[in-house]
C-alpha cells in the first residue's frame, strides 16, 4: 500500500439494506479525472478459516448446504462472529474449528490475511494452519444445520478441487497460501 491519494473519492452515502449478517452500502464517487458514479459495497466482518491437519497429512474439511448456490459443497471450516466483530482473529479459528468439527488444535499458525472479493466488499479472512489436533464436541449453529466433517487424505483434497466437487474460493486460497508457506 502506498501514500498517495484515493483514485476514487466518497461524496456521499447511504445504506442500501442491512441485516444481521452484512450491510450493503451505495456511494455516490468521484473517480480521478472527475466523472461521478456509484459504487456498491458489501460490508461484512472479517472470518478465519482454518485448514485443520491430521499427523498423517489428512485435511478436515466441512460440507454444508449453501442456499446462494443451491447445493453441498466440501470446504474449510470457516466462520466470522458478527456478534463480535472486534474478536481477536486466533480466538475466532479456534472457536469456529471446535464448533464445526468438533476438533481442538494444539498448535494454530496464522498464515495471513486475504480478502474475499476485494471489487465489491470490504470482507477479508485469517487463514490459520490448525495442528496438534483432539477431539470434542461439535456445537454447530441452527444456520449449520446438516453440516457434515471428515478428514479426506491431501492427495484426494486436489483431486476434489480438480474435479469441481470442491468450488469453495476460499479452501483453494487457503490452500495454496498454506503450500507457499509449508508444504504439508
Amino acid at each position: 500500500m502506498t501514500d498517495t491519494p484515493p483514485e476514487i473519492t466518497t461524496i456521499g452515502s447511504r445504506i442500501a439494506y442491512r441485516n444481521r449478517w452484512l450491510q450493503v452500502r451505495e456511494d455516490e464517487v468521484q473517480r480521478a479525472d472527475g466523472s461521478r458514479g456509484i459504487y456498491g459495497v458489501v460490508e461484512k466482518p472479517d472470518f478465519a478459516v482454518i485448514v485443520p491437519v491430521e499427523a498423517d497429512g489428512s485435511l478436515h474439511l466441512v460440507e454444508q448446504y449453501r442456499y446462494p448456490v443451491g447445493g453441498r459443497y466440501w470446504e474449510l471450516p470457516q466462520g466470522a462472529w458478527e456478534q463480535a466483530p472486534e474478536a481477536d482473529p486466533i480466538d475466532l479459528a479456534r472457536g469456529e474449528l471446535r464448533e464445526e468439527t468438533g476438533l481442538v488444535a494444539g498448535r494454530m499458525v496464522h498464515l495471513g490475511h486475504l480478502f474475499l472479493a476485494a471489487g465489491f466488499a470490504n470482507q477479508g479472512y485469517h487463514v490459520f494452519l490448525a495442528e496438534d489436533l483432539t477431539r470434542t464436541d461439535t456445537a454447530l449453529e441452527v444456520e449449520e444445520q446438516g453440516l457434515v466433517t471428515r478428514a479426506f487424505p491431501r492427495a484426494e483434497v486436489i483431486d476434489m478441487i480438480r474435479s469441481g466437487r470442491i468450488k469453495d474460493a476460499t479452501t483453494v486460497a487457503a490452500l495454496s497460501l498454506v503450500d507457499l508457506h509449508r508444504p504439508i
